[in-house]
């Protein structure tokens, strides 16, 4: 262990280290289907979406808002700041019976590095009852506060998890 941080896992074949991501972040785009479920719809799906890579943490992924089921956001009060994205917005993810509050943002006005997330959301995947990349579904990133997803083709360990705080 150096300066605090834990020796990464290893990453198989086909895998990526989430200790290999850069600092400050990378967007890049994703070829594969992104899939939102809540309330029993698919309330988004793309095959434009983008990815958000940043040391330590699992991707964090961003769909268009023309691929988003009209009526699923409903504007939440508050914001926050990211360093390298800017000021986002937060949404409730409504369904047909149930709503997340705060469960998705997005950055209207995105820092330059990062002008093709502007409006594009991004979905917790706790509160949904599922998310998809191809046909894998996600586990959400630890810790209830970064919204990265989990895949197989990643591996930590992951900032959120019990005694990252300090990373």
């Amino acid at each position: 262990m150096q300066h605090g941080h834990p020796d990464p896992h290893p990453a198989g074949p086909g895998q990526e280290s989430v200790w290999d991501y850069p600092r400050p972040p990378r967007l890049e785009p994703v070829p594969e289907r992104l899939r939102v479920v809540f309330d029993g719809l698919t309330i988004a799906e793309t095959v434009r979406g983008w990815r958000v890579l940043e040391t330590s943490h699992p991707p964090t992924y961003y769909l268009p808002p023309g691929d988003i089921l009209p009526g699923a956001l409903a504007p939440a009060g508050g914001g926050s700041l990211c360093e390298w994205k800017g000021r986002a917005v937060y949404f409730d993810v409504v369904g047909p019976h149930r709503r997340a509050p705060r469960a998705a943002w997005a950055y209207p006005r995105p820092e330059a590095a990062f002008a093709a997330l502007a409006g594009h959301v991004a979905f917790y995947a706790g509160p949904m009852e599922a998310c998809f990349v191809g046909e894998e579904r996600v586990t959400p990133q630890p810790g209830g506060f970064y919204g990265g997803w989990i895949t197989r083709r990643i591996v930590g360990p992951f900032k959120g998890e019990p005694g990252t705080m300090g990373w």
